[in-house]
C-alpha cells in the first residue's frame, strides 16, 4: 500500500473527488480553524481538511496522531445526524482514529480554547504506535 492510500484507508475515487469539492465550500468556523491548523501552526501537527478517510470525509484529520477535528453545525443536533456521528466515530475507531468535536459556535466564539483542546489532545498521543 502506498503512502496516499494509507492516509486515506482505501478511499473511492467518489470520495476524494467530493472531498476536493468541499474543499472549496468550507463553512465560517470551517475557515477559522484552517487558519488555525494549517502549515502546523498547532502544535507542529499536519493537518489536512476535508480529508477522505475510507467512505467518509473527515473535516480535519492529522495522520501522525490520527486525530480527526470535526466541527458540528446545527444540523448535528437531530436525532438520525447523532446517531450518523456514532457509528461513524465507531468506523473511524477500527482504524486506531479518535475523534474530538467541538461546535461552530466553540470555534467562533472561542477558538484558542478550541486550539489548545486540539494540541493537548495531539500531544498526549504523540510518539504512539498506530496500527
Amino acid at each position: 500500500m502506498n503512502h496516499a492510500e494509507n492516509i486515506t484507508y482505501g478511499a473511492y475515487p467518489e470520495i476524494i473527488k467530493r472531498a476536493k469539492e468541499l474543499r472549496s465550500r468550507m463553512t465560517i468556523a470551517e475557515h477559522l480553524m484552517w487558519n488555525k491548523l494549517r502549515n502546523r501552526q498547532c502544535g507542529g501537527y499536519k493537518f489536512r481538511r476535508q480529508h477522505p478517510i475510507e467512505r467518509f470525509i473527515a473535516d480535519f484529520y492529522c495522520h501522525e496522531v490520527r486525530v480527526v477535528v470535526e466541527l458540528d453545525g446545527a444540523i448535528h443536533n437531530s436525532i438520525e445526524s447523532r446517531e450518523y456521528d456514532v457509528n461513524r466515530t465507531a468506523e473511524f475507531e477500527k482504524w486506531e482514529i479518535t475523534v474530538i468535536r467541538f461546535s461552530n459556535e466553540q470555534v467562533c466564539d472561542n477558538i484558542e480554547n478550541v486550539l489548545k483542546t486540539i494540541k493537548g489532545f495531539c500531544d498526549s498521543r504523540k510518539g504512539r504506535s498506530f496500527l
